[in-house]
């Protein structure tokens, strides 16, 4: 049977099509997955800063409305794209397994930088930590592919982005410094993939239900819990980073009031990880109101 996958049509995008094809083939071999490319407002706009945009949704309601419109069966994402809350008519029917959630710095170490060095990130997430860590650093606003960033180094000192990217499309030679979570919070859903299909379509359901990492998929609700008690997205200086530690889920969430490196940091622990990422949430917001 075919199963029609919307998608973006960046290397990036298709190599995370691909590879739902490939778990979906181990467990369904006569499933086969054919990919439907959306072109995204995103995708079309490659120089205005993603928060002036409007925030994730710039990279996901083309590709949703294929879903709900009936010309795809199922949406792939990257579960860093996604608005924390639902969107009507969709359910998230799979996370899988998870890749490196860190941020990496492309060009040099981030001790090894000068100061008065110039790196790019089109993320204020990763402005408002850099700057936090190393508020000497001069920080510019990079948007575009993964090959257009790792160009702009020719003008630049270094490059912050996420590292699975990097690792997915090959390009691990140039990746310096992988970041540790204490320095950098990684975007809520950064390294995993979430899988959406229409509200009751239980054939698509049960077979992305074979490729669910439901440690994984703990670690993401948990995240995308917290994003929604802030009620923002991706134009938010804000990250949180969630670990499953025997039957607990561990969530570090990271929150600015500005885009100058103050930078608020607050943990939780606990068995529901969508309560715990609420806490932090909570914790985070209250450590901001004077």
């Amino acid at each position: 049977m075919i199963l029609r996958a919307a998608t973006r049509g960046s290397a990036l995008a298709r190599w995370q099509t691909q590879h739902v094809a490939t778990l979906l083939a181990t467990r369904w071999p006569r499933v086969v997955v054919e990919p439907v490319i959306v072109s995204t407002s995103g995708d079309r706009d490659q120089t205005t800063p993603i928060h002036q945009m409007g925030g994730k949704g710039v990279f996901v309601k083309e590709v949703q409305r294929a879903v709900l419109d009936g010309r795809a069966d199922i949406a792939v994402h990257s579960a860093k794209d996604l608005p924390g809350a639902p969107t009507d008519g969709l359910v998230l029917a799979a996370v899988p397994e998870r890749a490196d959630a860190r941020d990496a710095v492309v060009g040099s170490r981030l001790e090894d930088l000068a100061p008065h060095a110039v790196v790019g990130t089109g993320s204020v997430r990763r402005r408002v930590q850099l700057l936090s860590a190393r508020p000497d650093l001069n920080v510019v606003e990079l948007r575009g592919n993964i090959d257009t960033r790792l160009g702009r180094l020719e003008e630049l000192d270094a490059v912050l982005m996420a590292a699975a990217a990097l690792d997915r499309l090959r390009r691990t030679s140039y990746v310096v410094d992988r970041l540790d979570p204490e320095t950098m919070c990684p975007q809520v859903g950064q390294g995993a993939l979430g899988i959406e299909i229409r509200d009751g379509d239980e054939h698509a359901a049960e077979l992305l239900g074979a490729i669910e990492h439901q440690p994984s998929r703990r670690a993401v609700d948990a995240e995308r819990a917290f994003l929604v008690e802030l009620g923002g997205d991706c134009d938010l200086p804000a990250g949180a980073h969630a670990r499953i530690v025997g039957d607990s889920v561990e969530l570090q969430g990271v929150l600015s009031g500005d885009d100058h490196g103050v930078v608020h940091r607050e943990r939780d622990a606990g068995g529901d990880g969508e309560a715990v990422g609420r806490r932090v949430a909570r914790k985070l917001i209250d450590a901001l109101v004077p």
